[in-house]
């Protein structure tokens, strides 16, 4: 196996033409994996909870992945750092296609919730790596903004079609189709990476590492209570159980921060949050996330449940939000490298981004379609010129030996941000729902009926309203009339929720001014062996 320093070639890239675009193809279908497993299977789910009877897991599908991902994100994107990244690239996909397979043949609700979790490993080993191949591929942080386009594509169409292909999978084949997708595209990802993708390493990392595992189990800790902390926030409140695992997060922070100033090579490097523009850069993706997905989770809920569109109506309106990040990628590409004040385009983007939530947050059943979709498609391209550019001023702020952990840390805390963002949201618009909803069935002096109504997916599902409607009158009470409260009632939940994203991409916004003025490097650097 010849071992060569990194010939870069003219493009300020490791690889030819050719060799580069195979590699990044086969990057991007590792993403693409990822991105159409996080979207199909959410349309897969109230079919799987009624096949396999046990409601009292279903946030557990989705929490162990996250769980398990946000856990496992930094500690592989270190390990990426010192070992090279296609042995945990190729582990990865193993993993990730391997729980596919065990979560498609699920007999019951806690195997799927253990194969979900197994997955998430998959996934955050295929996060903390994948996305940190590109400028090990790309040292040039100008040609990288080109080539990024391709995985922004294809994270983009993954996303795009993610919905309606899970509806059609699991309609016509099946719910456990909709896992045994990801088999073909593991497949496919799997070959491009074994056989195009080259194993870089750092040179300065020759030498033997010693594994930090104190520092993986305190990240384990930390984070896993965390996410805990706040899946059990909107549902239990600020129990002692909850308070419980906030302390432990905690507690297992400060212990993180202090080991890892004396660990001699440390999974997390204490040094980069001292970095004042990695610092504001990291604070941007933790608020970033707390927008996106709030808008993500409740735009649909308020376009279904408050405005009673139709599952296929909502998608409709959402789609453009979606394809156009990656749009706005596209052009981020086009435009950031030839303008002296790369910056200038996170300020367009969070300015773009909190446009998108004002609207969402004063529309109403009468606002025009076409009005909601603009917002959406100003809400798609300002994610498009944000998200890119976080990742690339993190890199090349970090510097080569920190490279993988940074581009780890910022996915990690954008995750982060959108765990808090759904738990806060989700807290307000729970509670404010029900309180509205109390308050319509106590002038009806029907309190009794509220666990029908408690749960504003009743507002979505037609024949439950239609058989809930028959049984208040039947009562004696005002059916459609208190049905139509509580759709009123979400909407003001709702449009609250998302006037708080809005206040924090403006946050956002003003934070920006914290970052340094960063300058594209336009040299590369010859820092890698390849093999």
């Amino acid at each position: 196996m010849a071992v060569h320093t990194a010939a870069h070639h003219s493009a300020g890239q490791v690889l030819p033409f050719r060799e580069s675009l195979l590699a990044i193809l086969g990057v991007s279908f590792v993403t693409m994996l990822v991105a159409l497993d996080q979207t199909v299977v959410g349309t897969a789910l109230p079919t799987i909870v009624a096949e396999l009877r046990g409601f009292e897991l279903y946030a557990w599908v989705a929490t162990s992945y996250l769980l398990a991902s946000v856990i496992t994100v930094p500690i592989f994107g270190r390990l990426g750092d010192y070992y090279g990244r296609k042995p945990f690239v190729i582990a990865s996909i193993i993993v990730f296609t391997a729980a596919s397979v065990l979560c498609g043949a699920a007999n019951s609700m806690l195997f799927l919730v253990i194969a979900r979790g197994l997955q998430g490993i998959g996934g955050g080993m295929l996060v903390g790596t994948a996305f940190a191949c590109i400028p090990d591929l790309f040292p040039d942080s100008v040609v990288r903004l080109r080539w990024q386009v391709v995985m922004s594509s294809a994270f983009g169409i993954a996303n795009a079609v993610g919905p309606s292909l899970g509806g059609f999978l699991t309609q016509y084949c099946g719910w456990r189709s909709v896992f045994y997708v990801n088999l073909p595209v593991g497949l496919i990802s799997f070959y491009f990476v074994w056989r195009y993708l080259p194993h870089l390493r750092h040179v300065e990392h020759r030498e033997r590492m010693r594994l930090d595992w104190p520092g993986a189990l305190l990240i384990a800790i930390a984070l896993g209570s965390l996410q805990l902390f706040v899946e059990r926030l909107p549902e239990h409140g600020l129990t002692a159980g909850s308070l419980g695992l906030l302390v432990l997060a905690v507690v297992a922070a400060y212990g993180l921060w202090r080991w890892e100033r004396v660990c001699p090579q440390p999974i997390l490097p204490i040094d980069m949050f001292r970095n004042a523009s990695l610092n504001a850069l990291f604070t941007l993706a933790v608020l970033g996330g707390f927008t996106l997905f709030s808008l993500l989770f409740y735009a649909p809920l308020l376009f279904q449940g408050g405005f009673g569109m139709t599952p296929n109506e909502a998608g409709v309106v959402i789609t453009p939000f979606v394809v156009f990040i990656t749009v706005g990628s596209i052009a981020n590409g086009r435009v950031i490298s030839r303008i002296s004040k790369p910056n200038l385009m996170l300020y367009i983007g969070f300015a773009m981004i909190a446009f998108c939530c004002f609207v969402i947050a004063i529309a109403t059943r009468g606002t025009p379609r076409a009005l909601l979709m603009g917002s959406m498609i100003v809400g798609g391209m300002g994610l498009g010129l944000v998200l890119p550019n976080l990742t690339i001023f993190a890199q090349q702020t970090a510097g080569r030996e920190h490279l993988g952990i940074a581009t780890a840390l910022l996915q990690s805390l954008r995750m982060i941000g959108g765990m808090f963002g759904t738990a806060i949201v989700g807290t307000m618009v729970t509670q404010l729902y029900t309180n509205g909803v109390h308050k319509a069935l106590d002038a009806e002096q029907a309190t009794h009926w509220l666990p029908q109504l408690a749960d504003p997916q009743i507002l979505i599902n037609r024949e439950a309203q239609t058989s809930l409607v028959a049984d208040l009158t039947r009562a004696g009470h005002h059916g459609a009339p208190l049905l139509e409260a509580a759709r009123e009632a979400l909407v003001s939940a709702i449009h609250l929720g998302l006037a708080l994203a809005a206040i924090i991409a403006l946050i956002s916004l003003w934070q920006t001014r914290r970052v340094p003025p960063i300058k594209l490097r336009s040299k590369p650097e010859p820092v890698m062996h390849a093999d």
